[in-house]
């Protein structure tokens, strides 16, 4: 069995729930593909038995490179097991974990030609200490408004690692059948 999981990161927490998939792939003796979106090499998806993209939501917006991966090949990922895993701050609440109550999921998946088999949300992580000066007050002032972490002085990491595991056997269970 083999799997191609690629990822668009801001900061580094989409990358590392990816790589966490990954690695709970590897232990299942599934071979891995890993990339970020910008290195994909030339793919022939027919040497995979599924395909896994992650994505972060930076304020309100998937990343440019991942929407045009996906404009690119939604052909190719809708014949085959896909999956879809979003990465938000606004997942750190438990009625926005889900593709259905994820606003910004749910727009992105309604516009989108592909129809991945397979979607999971999860929360981010807060890493104030990386921002620019800019980044820093406009993400600062969201989490204000959202009852969230203002303090700029400390990372704060909201993603459920259970969850991340459980959807990698899902996902595991997908590619498999």
């Amino acid at each position: 069995m083999k799997a191609l999981l690629i990822y668009s990161s801001r900061e580094g927490q989409t990358k590392t729930i990816v790589s966490s998939i990954a690695d709970e792939l590897r232990e299942k003796d599934i071979q891995v593909d890993l990339y970020n979106v910008d290195d994909v090499p030339q793919i022939n998806f027919a040497d995979y038995n599924g395909v896994l993209i992650g994505a972060a939501i930076r304020y309100g917006h998937f990343h440019k490179e991942f929407r045009t991966f996906v404009e690119r090949h939604y052909q190719a990922l809708n014949q085959m097991p896909s999956a879809f895993v979003s990465v938000s701050l606004i997942a750190r609440k438990v009625e926005k974990q889900t593709a259905e109550t994820n606003s910004y999921t749910r727009k992105y998946l309604a516009a989108t030609q592909w129809h991945p088999t397979l979607c999971g949300v999860f929360a981010g992580a807060l890493r104030y200490p990386r921002y620019t000066w800019l980044d820093r007050v406009m993400i600062q002032l969201i989490m204000k408004m959202t009852k969230g972490e203002t303090d700029s002085s400390k990372d704060v990491e909201y993603t459920d690692w259970g969850k991340v595991k459980q959807f990698a056997g899902e996902f595991e269970h997908l590619i498999s059948k």
